[in-house]
């Protein structure tokens, strides 16, 4: 590959992992002042409606074409599997379990993504790398969860169920996202985020009206702390996060990009700390440890191998259009 290419490209995905690691760690606090007052799904669906709203906005001033009727279909089966089973089922989960059991559960996502791509047609075997990779990262979160205060915590069947069931259907939106046909997804990734999340915006408030929970939102809900935190996952956690997420699938082997879900529990955690006041111990940070190390061995497994990669050309198109 060129050295005009690798570079800007080296530079990218740092950036890029970057946010989703940091970014998406610090939601689960955000997301915990929204659903204190607000439905779940319906909030949802208002998140990610005006994040697709905005980016919408943008492209086509840029411009770029909308997408066609097949993209559209697409992204509505997209966004049913990411949003609405994905981020709907850890919405609704915070009800009922804590943001750091959350973070500890999405962390199963890594293991569908390499099941299910293992299980699929002409589908590719996990490393023994990946696989440890995958059984230490466990390790991590768990140990992260171990020493979040409380000692043993009961987490409510119903709510980790449904993280799980929204790590499953996450691993099932992000492989298809990766795997479709070229021409099955707009070329610029902002209009594929925007798409998916008009799709799943409105999809979220479908199910959520259906539940009933329209008329839960009351305007004494919204005070300044949920008005930040609704703004924070609005800009940071859709528009910059998931779109640079989206990009980084077309770019990335989808269980190298997965590893955010190792690391996003210890953002949480730092959160907490930094802003709760919640004290880091020394096995706080050997459950770090266990991230970094996790981390390490899925991205060096999952190069070797043998998952395919762009093209220099490939790569310098996708840059440019996101």
């Amino acid at each position: 590959m060129p050295a005009s290419v690798q570079a800007p490209r080296r530079i990218s995905l740092l950036l890029a992992y970057a946010a989703v690691y940091i970014v998406w760690g610090s939601t689960y606090l955000a997301l915990r002042y929204v659903v204190e007052v607000l439905p779940p799904l319906v909030a949802a669906g208002a998140r990610f409606t005006v994040a697709g709203v905005i980016l919408y906005t943008f492209m086509r001033l840029r411009g770029t074409p909308p997408p066609t009727r097949r993209q559209w279909v697409i992204a509505l089966v997209l966004g049913a599997f990411l949003l609405l089973g994905g981020n709907g089922g850890v919405m609704w989960a915070e009800q009922r379990i804590p943001s750091a059991i959350a973070a500890l559960l999405v962390a199963s996502e890594p293991l569908w993504i390499v099941l299910l791509e293992w299980l699929r047609p002409r589908g590719t075997r996990p490393s023994s790398r990946m696989l440890l990779g995958l059984a230490v990262g466990f390790a991590g979160v768990v140990l992260l969860v171990g020493v979040s205060g409380d000692g043993v915590t009961r987490v409510d069947p119903a709510g980790a169920a449904a993280v799980v069931f929204g790590a499953f259907c996450w691993a099932v939106g992000s492989l298809l996202s990766n795997k479709l046909p070229q021409g099955d997804l707009p070329k610029s990734a902002i209009a594929t985020s925007a798409s998916q999340m008009l799709a799943g915006g409105a999809l979220l408030f479908i199910v959520g009206s259906a539940r009933g929970e329209l008329p839960l939102v009351t305007a004494a809900a919204f005070t300044p702390k949920v008005v930040l935190a609704i703004g924070y996952l609005i800009v940071f956690g859709s528009i910059i996060a998931f779109n640079t997420y989206a990009w980084l699938l077309r770019v990335e082997p989808p269980a190298r990009v997965a590893t955010y879900a190792f690391v996003n529990p210890g953002v949480a955690m730092l959160l907490g700390w930094a802003v709760g006041g919640e004290p880091i111990t020394r096995m706080t940070i050997i459950a770090g440890l266990f991230i970094i190390a996790a981390v390490a061995l899925i991205v060096t497994g999952s190069a070797r191998s043998g998952e395919p990669t762009l093209t220099a050309r490939e790569l310098a198109e996708s840059e440019r259009v996101a």
